[in-house]
């Protein structure tokens, strides 16, 4: 035989033999890694606004894969908060850029999951109080498949180009971090992105399928609400001496029902929730006021200012009715610094990174996913009148028997925010990485 069509018939042979690496041979590749990371992670969260040691760590991964990393990002209104951001930035030539984001803070909740590798942490909070910390709604596992999707795209530069920026984002929980960075010039410090991608764990579904809401919203807008309903105390065995705030708050809190049921359309949603009530100081004294604070949730603009004005005047409306004077009138107050906005999955983007989740695990591992009231910060890399395409995706974390036996027995799976929430880290992980790591590819392919 010919020498040179010798070496050109070997050469064929072998080429099976180098092609290309997958996303999905990554994960496999990375996964013992980044299970090691994971429980790292896990059993030292750190609070909102307090993720120093958090974001250290992420950084020092990114730079590990070649990423230029700049720390300390992020500035708030609140005084003496530290903005304990990152972003890490992958270039590849000329082309798109896509923005990464993962969550960094833990909750103040004592972990009771019994997890050989559960937090035993504890923080000071805001009030200067020792609190037991937790990652009790999967920011552990968000930021180990951001790992393992950095390091995954950094091995298959042949296969994209443009620049990923990847963002390790603080307080998630508070709904101050998104907002935090873009007031430190996400957008303008760094590349402006084409295109946000995002993903977050569910307490719902099977670990290792992955989910989404196909276009429109899929978080809710979240107002915090704080109104002191005002009366005349006195004694509580003369209350005719008396206009007593509590049985107006009981009242007025009835009243508020009737903005879902009644003011908002049917078909539209809306969620009005007193969660924190607090009035009097002893068994025979009517106080002077009451003190609640309320969760409103809304998905659009207009359903949000209707409820919130009609929050105000149902309050004060039957405050005039119990014939409290006008200089007594309920106060509402709307935490305008600490309102998060609905996040809202692009359409057409959503429906590609659709197509590339099922075609990278399997359609039988995707499911069509309902929006939920439940609110994240990742809304405002959208800015505000949604110019920036942004979708997230959901990654199951619940192991299959748990599920089965919730649905036989109607015993609820504990949720997010749940002392023994713990997602099955190995498959949620990995759909994690490859899920993500395929979306990027797709939208920035060669």
């Amino acid at each position: 035989m010919n020498v040179r069509l010798s070496l050109a018939l070997f050469a064929c042979s072998v080429v099976p033999l180098f092609a290309q690496q997958t996303p999905q041979q990554l994960a496999e590749a990375e996964l013992p890694s980044l299970l090691t990371i994971y429980k790292e992670l896990h059993a030292h969260p750190e609070l909102s606004g307090k993720e120093e040691k958090t974001a250290a760590f992420i950084a020092k991964e990114l730079r590990a894969v070649g990423c230029e990393v700049t720390e300390k990002v992020g500035k708030y209104d609140k005084p003496g908060m530290i903005g304990y951001g990152l972003v890490g930035v992958m270039k590849n030539g000329p082309g798109p850029t896509v923005l990464v984001r993962t969550d960094l803070d833990g909750l103040p909740v004592e972990e009771e999951t019994g997890l050989p590798y559960a937090s035993k942490d504890t923080q000071q909070n805001d009030e200067g109080k020792e609190v037991r910390t937790m990652h009790a709604c999967g920011h552990d596992m968000h930021m180990s498949a951001f790992i393992g999707t950095a390091r995954a795209l950094a091995k298959l530069k042949d296969q994209w180009k443009g620049t990923i920026v990847f963002v390790g984002q603080p307080a998630e929980e508070t709904g101050l971090g998104a907002k935090a960075l873009l007031a430190d010039g996400l957008y303008t410090r760094w590349p402006k992105p084409d295109f946000v991608l995002g993903l977050h764990d569910s307490a719902q579904m099977e670990a290792g399928k992955v989910g989404m809401t196909e276009g429109g919203y899929i978080y809710a807008n979240v107002d915090s609400v704080d109104v002191t309903v005002r009366g005349l105390g006195g004694h509580g065995a003369y209350p005719h001496m008396t206009k007593d705030p509590v049985v107006l708050a009981a009242q007025i809190i009835q009243g508020w029902q009737t903005i879902v049921s009644r003011e908002v359309e049917p078909i539209d949603s809306a969620v009005v929730t007193v969660g924190s009530i607090h009035a009097g100081t002893k068994h025979n004294i009517i106080s002077d006021e009451v003190k609640m604070q309320l969760t409103v949730r809304s998905y659009k603009k207009e359903t949000r200012e209707k409820v919130l004005a009609s929050i105000e005047r149902i309050a004060k409306g039957m405050a005039t009715a119990a014939g409290i004077p006008a200089e007594r009138m309920p106060t509402v107050t709307v935490r305008q610094n600490e309102f998060t906005p609905a996040t809202y999955n692009n359409p057409e983007l959503t429906k590609r990174v659709a197509g590339v989740l099922k075609t990278a695990l399997g359609a039988d591992k995707y499911e069509l996913t309902q929006p939920v009231m439940g609110g994240e910060d990742f809304s405002v890399y959208s800015l505000p009148d949604f110019s920036i395409p942004a979708c997230m995706f959901t990654v199951g974390g619940v192991d299959a028997a748990k599920i089965a036996e919730s649905k036989k027995t109607g015993t609820p799976l504990p949720s997010l925010h749940s002392s023994k929430f713990a997602p099955v880290p190995e498959p949620s992980i990995r759909a994690g990485v490859i899920g993500m790591t395929t979306a990027v590819l797709d939208l920035m392919k060669k």
